[in-house]
């Protein structure tokens, strides 16, 4: 059984892209690895308010791990390869890759990252939208 759209009413128009990111962002949300934060910072004297994406990346080194930003998708990739020279008498903690996608709204910039502690810690910042009122003329057909 099919849910109805909530962006189906006829006076939302244009919205289908949202929806479709919905749809994108609800099935790469089953894998909880690496766990992540996202915390919001708040403005000071010398910065705007910031959102700070922090993944906990234990064990990977900044050449394992890439972040990307394509169109509005951040996707942070970690490869790790199995060491085989190493003997294990317990395997705990696992070579594993990575791939996790946030799905940014437009006009959001990446301002950088930064790995510190086994943390990869990504500042995004949203400038203040302009506000825009026009008035639309209205055309007298005879």
């Amino acid at each position: 059984m099919t849910r109805p759209s909530p962006f189906g009413h006829p006076f939302l128009l244009g919205f289908d892209e949202i929806e479709q990111a919905l749809d994108r962002v609800s099935k790469a949300a089953n894998d909880g690895y690496p766990p992540y934060n996202i915390e919001r910072l708040a403005r000071t004297d010398r910065e705007p308010e910031r959102l700070r994406i922090t993944l906990a990346v234990a064990g990977f080194t900044r050449e394992q791990l890439d972040v990307m930003l394509e169109e509005n998708q951040l996707i942070v990739r970690g490869r790790q390869v199995d060491d085989r020279e190493r003997q294990f008498l317990h395997r705990g903690i696992a070579a594993r890759q990575f791939q996790r996608v946030f799905l940014l709204a437009d006009g959001m910039e990446v301002l950088g990252a930064d790995l510190s502690n086994g943390l990869l810690s990504i500042d995004l910042v949203r400038p203040e939208p302009e506000r825009v009122v026009r008035r639309i003329d209205i055309l007298a057909r005879d």
